[in-house]
């Protein structure tokens, strides 16, 4: 799948690091308020009040029931269902995958975009899921902190590609983009592309740790000069607190609108952490079709990080078909019972 060999790993961490330290000595004088108000001048800044404004109006929308039953599916085939937890297992990983593949009863629902899970389980997932459409994501690169040395970061992509990873989550290292480190950053960047191989990327800008729209707008545009077409840009981890929200996602989906613009290249877009509920999905499809079109509304250019998600929007489906809500239980949690 394209994998980079050991040693030519080893010696593209070697360089980025000797880069990144010329880097900072050369600008040992520079302050980072510099280098952002640069790149702000280059990329324009956020109207906190438009986009607030904006995304109110989102959720105003009325969805009549033949649409509403369209984006409730459409937003199930999005899903990346996920599980990030240090009690998953083999047999949790079986049962999830189960669920991906078929998360309802009903034949007119659709299967999930992606399961996401961390590295060690990828092989369980990739064995599961191997006669379907359905892609196997691995969170990586030191996910959640980003804060490990870049050799072992790089090595983790690797053995999760390795394994059978379709599609690779990353986080950023938002220590070296608050400092004004924006090279750095996007060599590190560049180097987990190449260490995906074929490997789809779907970068993790953690916004709540950003502090503002102004950044979230900043790191979105340094992720995007750096991937490739089809790859994704991603709001968060889920482990933070003040994760996705319709307003951080909104300055994030028109970065992607501004950077297709200028350069014709589309990018994918990955809100994630706490969307929980079929309403929040569809105001999150209404802000897509309204500032990015229609060709932005399918899997392979939106996807929902959820866990709890699915089974909402399962419990919507069957309000819209048949006028009764199921109990939360009706709907299993993995698909042990399937």
């Amino acid at each position: 799948m394209g994998d980079l060999s050991v040693g030519s790993t080893a010696s593209s961490v070697v360089m980025a690091d000797s880069r990144r330290d010329i880097r900072m000595i050369m600008s040992a004088t520079a302050t980072p308020r510099t280098s952002f108000n640069k790149l702000f001048d280059e990329i324009g800044t956020v109207d906190q009040v438009g986009i607030e404004e904006r995304v109110a109006k989102f959720q105003t929308r009325s969805i009549k029931k033949s649409s509403k039953l369209w984006g409730l599916k459409t937003a199930v085939s999005m899903v990346d269902l996920t599980t990030l937890e240090g009690k998953d297992t083999p047999g949790k990983i079986a049962s999830l995958c189960q669920k991906a593949r078929r998360p309802s009863f009903d034949p007119d629902v659709p299967p999930v975009a992606a399961v996401c899970i961390y590295p060690f389980l990828v092989r369980h997932a990739a064995r599961w899921l191997a006669d379907t459409a359905i892609k196997v994501a691995s969170v990586a690169t030191a996910f959640p902190s980003g804060q490990s040395p870049l050799a072992l970061r790089l090595e983790e992509v690797k053995t999760a590609v390795s394994d059978g990873a379709d599609e690779i989550d990353m986080v950023i290292n938002r220590g070296l983009f608050l400092a004004g480190e924006f090279s750095a950053v996007q060599d590190e960047i560049g180097a987990v592309v190449d260490a995906c191989g074929d490997a789809q990327l779907k970068v993790i800008l953690e916004v709540s740790e950003l502090d503002t729209y102004d950044n979230i707008r900043a790191a979105s545009f340094l992720a995007m000069r750096v991937i490739r077409p089809g790859d994704f840009i991603k709001t968060s981890t889920g482990k933070a607190s003040g994760s996705a929200t319709l307003a951080n996602t909104q300055v994030m989906i028109e970065a992607i609108r501004d950077f297709y613009l200028a350069t014709g290249i589309a990018i994918g877009m990955k809100p994630a952490g706490g969307i929980r509920t079929a309403k929040q999905a569809l105001h999150y499809l209404v802000a897509v079709k309204e500032t990015l079109g229609d060709s932005w509304l399918n899997s392979t250019r939106y996807r929902f990080g959820a866990s709890s998600l699915l089974n909402d929007l399962l419990r919507q489906i069957e309000k819209e078909k048949t006028g009764a809500y199921q109990a939360p239980y009706y709907f299993t949690e993995s698909a042990e019972s399937y």
